[in-house]
């Protein structure tokens, strides 16, 4: 045979065993069918891998002998997602389920509205992308994790360890499944219970504590920088958003469950279509019974209407879309002893008592301290130091004391805990405003604030600054090189390098994170300035409402308070912070170094625009909070009292007095109905 015959018959039989492998490997990995046992498995491997050894020319990235390489040379870089990678809402009962269905109803406008009821699995989202391949079918080119759910870390090389996920696309399965050789697939990776324990098993061996939890285990396994450890953990995938050019597959989400199998992808088989709350319900119960025989851990399920259209006319909140939300399962409870209460200062100088526990195994981690609020919580609740008490956590809720336990076997505690009067950091005053139930810190130069101030602004979901954590900051500061988040951006990478456990590398990283945050946005910079009651969503609505720093604090009360869940609150503290002279100066000092603040404005409808509501009672569908976004949002106003310039008075069941004044005043009166069609044109 000639070297050219030898090559060819190489060729072919590389192709064979390739093609060979990957359905076996599907039908062991994805449909938990095997049809061979595991040493004829390896030994059609092992001949692969022979093949390639003669003819290097011949191997592809594709090849089921290339899912385990080198570790990524600099570590996980930054790679921002096609689309926002979005948080959902949270259900915790039947009552608040049947509040979000009537919601979806309203919303939906007469569209089909049918959902698809999905477990929640409890992992790390991941977005795999594939591109096209030469044989006309597609392969993976790269996988992100969530991240911030803007820009998340490339971990390809972990992603391809996992046998779950597809190296490669047939055309055949592309052309089943009805979708282009260029896609991206979202799903969880997890962890599952028996891999989790045996790697557990390992750590003990190597005498290193153990993994809290399967979810923080995934999580840990796919930022490993060794491709190689995390082909050993037995992580799975499972696949539920399908995307074509960054929109979701228009065919609906039972469509898009059946299209993800057809491309070979691993499908939870957990799923029902649901027309009405109670067969939701009735989903939700069986998964609970089936929870602890799954193999791997759920905290809930995901409902999701199906219907894309309807899902496009439902469209978004600034953090979740509104036709799906995840119903929580009840939080895990354990009993255990408080044995001391500390006190921790927070960014904005409130002090929150945090209770010290006897470490107690709750839903699946090890909980040692759990939060308790204010003094109000304690004095309320009657706590002792030495009280036994019931802990529950649910899902990433913060532990928290429950009751107190109080019998034979849980005697009561002796020490009253009391409440400092000079800040544990630095010494100052606490106060107490009469109205607020919080105490604070008055310096405003207390270094508790700046490190939680430095903290919070690195955060992933506020500035997103990777390496800028307790150890980082705490030398920071103790090297007097930062006194406010702004002097952030004038460090220098030798300045980064001089701090212990920071050699050029890992300090030219920091730096580079501390760059590239500049770019983060006006919502991201509004969340990090720490500004009382200014969450995320509130940061993305102000930046569309404003679209620069400058518009945000030079708004007047009003103006605030017309942007959606605004209200006194939240603007009294708005101008409050910008009132200081100081927080004016951080702004200047931001700017002075290249931070953008600036964003995209949101273009408001006008059919309400000139028009003046006032909400009174309570509306049938819409709580007060939706009708009043509801108007906004079409350019209305809404006002608290009537008026001779108030245009309407919009009335639900038990209105008092306001609308008396309306008819006193002959304002015209509109019931939800009414409100509605004037929305809908």
């Amino acid at each position: 045979m000639s070297g050219h015959e030898e090559t060819n018959e190489a060729a072919r039989r590389i192709a064979e065993l390739r093609a060979d492998l990957r359905k076996h490997e599907h039908l062991y990995y994805v449909m938990d069918a095997p049809e061979i046992s595991d040493a004829e498995y390896d030994a059609r491997m092992n001949e692969l891998k022979k093949l390639e050894a003669e003819h290097p020319d011949l191997v592809t990235p594709d090849s089921p002998t290339q899912r385990v390489g080198g570790r990524p040379a600099e570590g996980f870089k930054k790679v921002a997602h096609s689309r926002a990678m979005l948080s959902l809402d949270n259900a915790y009962s039947a009552e608040e389920l049947a509040d979000w269905d009537r919601r979806v109803r309203e919303l939906a406008g007469g569209l089909p509205v049918e959902y698809t009821a999905e477990l929640k699995l409890d992992g790390l989202s991941v977005a795999l992308h594939y591109e096209p391949a030469e044989d006309g079918g597609a392969r993976l080119a790269y996988g992100v994790t969530r991240g911030d759910g803007q820009v998340g870390e490339d971990v390809t090389s972990n992603i391809r360890t996992i046998r779950s996920v597809p190296i490669a696309v047939s055309p055949a399965q592309l052309k089943k499944a009805g979708v282009p050789q260029a896609f991206e697939v979202r799903g969880e990776a997890v962890m599952p219970q028996k891999a989790f324990e045996r790697m557990n098993e390992e750590r003990e061996r190597q005498g290193l504590a153990p993994a809290v939890n399967p979810r923080n285990a995934a999580a840990g396994t796919l930022r490993t920088l060794e491709p190689s450890i995390v082909a050993q953990r037995g992580l799975m995938f499972f696949a539920y958003f399908l995307l074509i050019d960054g929109e979701y597959m228009a065919a609906g989400q039972n469509a898009t469950l059946d299209a993800l199998t057809a491309l070979g992808f691993r499908v939870n088989p957990h799923r029902e279509r649901a027309h009405t709350v109670e067969a939701m319900m009735q989903f939700i119960e069986k998964a609970e019974e089936q929870r602890a025989t799954l193999g791997y851990e759920i905290d809930g399920v995901v409902l999701k209407v199906d219907a894309h259209a309807t899902q496009q006319r439902l469209g978004y909140t600034g953090r979740a879309p509104r036709w799906a939300i995840a119903y929580k399962f009840t939080a895990k409870a354990g009993i255990t002893q408080i044995q001391d209460i500390l006190i921790t200062v927070g960014r904005t100088g409130k002090l929150t008592p945090t209770a010290v526990l006897a470490p107690v195994f709750i839903g699946g981690t090890t909980v040692s301290r759990a939060t308790l609020h204010n003094a109000d919580f304690i004095e309320r609740m009657g706590l002792l130091i030495g009280d036994w008490v019931k802990v529950e956590r649910g899902g990433d809720v913060i532990p928290k004391v429950a009751e107190i336990v109080e019998d034979a076997e849980h005697p009561r505690g002796t020490r009253k805990f009391e409440y400092p009067k000079q800040c544990p950091e630095c010494g100052s005053d606490v106060v107490r405003a009469e109205s607020e139930a919080d105490h604070r810190c008055v310096n405003a130069d207390c270094p508790a604030k700046l490190r939680e101030s430095l903290l919070h602004f690195g955060a992933r979901g506020v500035m997103n600054i990777e390496g800028l954590g307790d150890a980082a900051v705490q030398q920071l500061l103790e090297l007097g090189l930062v006194h406010s988040v702004a002097d952030l951006y004038s460090l220098t990478v030798e300045q980064l390098a001089g701090m212990e456990r920071f050699a050029e590398k890992s300090a030219t990283a920091l730096k580079d994170e501390i760059d590239r945050s500049k770019k983060a946005g006006l919502a991201r910079v509004l969340m990090g300035l720490g500004i009382r009651f200014v969450g995320e969503r509130t940061a993305e609505f102000l930046a569309e409402e404003f679209g620069s720093i400058d518009a945000v604090m030079a708004a007047s009360a009003e103006e605030l308070e017309y942007v959606e869940e605004v209200g006194p609150r939240i603007s009294a503290a708005i101008l409050e912070f910008f009132g200081r002279e100081k927080n004016r100066e951080l702004v200047e000092h931001l700017r002075a170094a290249g931070v953008d603040m600036t964003a995209e404005k949101k273009q408001r409808s006008t059919q309400l625009a000139g028009l003046t509501f006032v909400l009174t009672g309570t509306l049938p569908i819409l709580t007060r909070e939706e009708a009043k976004a509801r108007i906004e949002s079409a350019g209305g106003k809404t006002a608290g009292s009537v008026s001779k310039k108030t245009s309407y008075v919009v009335a639900g069941e038990e209105a008092g007095s306001k609308l008396d004044k309306a008819r006193t005043l002959g304002v015209p009166v509109l019931d939800e109905a009414g409100l509605l069609q004037m929305l809908r044109g």
